[in-house]
């Protein structure tokens, strides 16, 4: 599915669910993925030609894994001009060191 399919489809949503007022500051949340990115570059993109106008932020929260690089979502978020926000924590330290739970996804299931 090419970008202008995607954004037809964003847009239709916003339309039918009136999901963007005027002046409104939308924060999408980045893992990385291609869900969060696709999502972050169509709403980028009805910025420009939306008849209501908005702001966009992006926003990663940082798990504190140390192979964690976020350098090429930056570069993007630039491209965009989108502000970009990394929320730093210590959950990969607190998870598997200090816990050492034999199956950390338990913690957050409860």
């Amino acid at each position: 599915m090419k970008l202008q399919q995607v954004l037809s489809r964003v847009r239709k949503a916003v339309d039918d669910y009136s999901m963007i007022e005027e002046g409104d500051c939308i924060a999408v949340g980045i893992s990385g993925g291609k869900d969060s990115l696709t999502l972050l570059q169509a709403l980028a993109a009805l910025r420009r030609f939306y008849p209501k106008k908005f702001t966009l932020k992006a926003i990663t929260i940082d798990l504190g894994f140390n192979n964690m690089n976020l350098d090429d979502i930056t570069a993007m978020c630039k491209e965009l001009d989108v502000e970009y926000h990394i929320e730093k924590t210590d959950i990969a330290q607190i998870v598997f060191d200090e816990r050492k739970e034999n199956s950390p996804c338990s913690l957050c299931a409860k």
